[in-house]
């Protein structure tokens, strides 16, 4: 699953690291198919060998790193093996995508500044679990969407982008997670495809998109 950048010599490879459905799996390798992610996905990385983004990727041609955590002593063990995989793809940037463990200094230290993650809420508000939820419980007008990159806290990496979502009189909970998902599906390619092209500039905690 080839998708080249124009003028590169080699396309931009990204490693997508889930533990669920997928959804946002499928949202980047849909955009790599028509040529609008401008990198290739070289590996899903999953710690649930059983989660339906496995078949995804299967179907998809796509190389898999199946691990259970509870056959480590450290998640140091496991990372380790997952930075060799990594190294050997020449992975250029890892895409977190409901990856549900968190990670250590082995794979965010070598990763500094090319590990992004998705928070389904417009960070700072409402980090962690259930952003969606706490959003709803709060009563906001709004909510959203915030892609980050990741720097070994909860959810406090440097803000990339933020896609607003509103709640309206007539939604719920279900209605508002369908919305903050759909936002997802956008925002992500659209931000992998600001890597892979090398639009991204970080200076601190101060990224502009050139």
């Amino acid at each position: 699953m080839t998708d080249t950048t124009v003028g590169s010599s080699k396309p931009y490879r990204i490693a997508v690291f889930a533990s669920g459905q997928g959804s946002n799996f499928q949202a980047l390798l849909d955009h790599s198919r028509e040529g609008q992610l401008g990198a290739e996905i070289v590996l899903l990385v999953c710690n649930k060998p059983e989660a339906p983004v496995v078949e995804r990727a299967r179907r998809a041609g796509v190389d898999c790193f199946l691990f259970e955590k509870r056959a480590y002593a450290r998640r140091e063990d496991y990372e380790a093996e997952i930075a060799q995989e990594l190294e050997r793809r020449g992975v250029d940037l890892i895409v977190l995508a409901g990856y549900m463990l968190l990670l250590t200094p082995v794979l965010v230290d070598a990763y500094q500044g090319r590990m992004i993650n998705i928070h389904p809420s417009l960070l700072p508000s409402f980090p962690g679990k259930d952003a969606i939820g706490q959003a709803w419980e709060y009563g906001v007008k709004i909510t959203g969407v915030t892609v980050h990159l990741v720097d070994g806290g909860m959810d406090t990496g440097p803000v990339i982008a933020q896609k607003v979502v509103e709640i309206e009189p007539g939604d719920s909970i279900e209605s508002l997670e369908e919305k903050i998902h759909a936002a997802e599906r956008d925002l992500y390619p659209q931000v992998v495809n600001w890597f892979a092209v090398g639009k991204v500039r970080v200076d601190g905690r101060r990224i502009t998109i050139e």
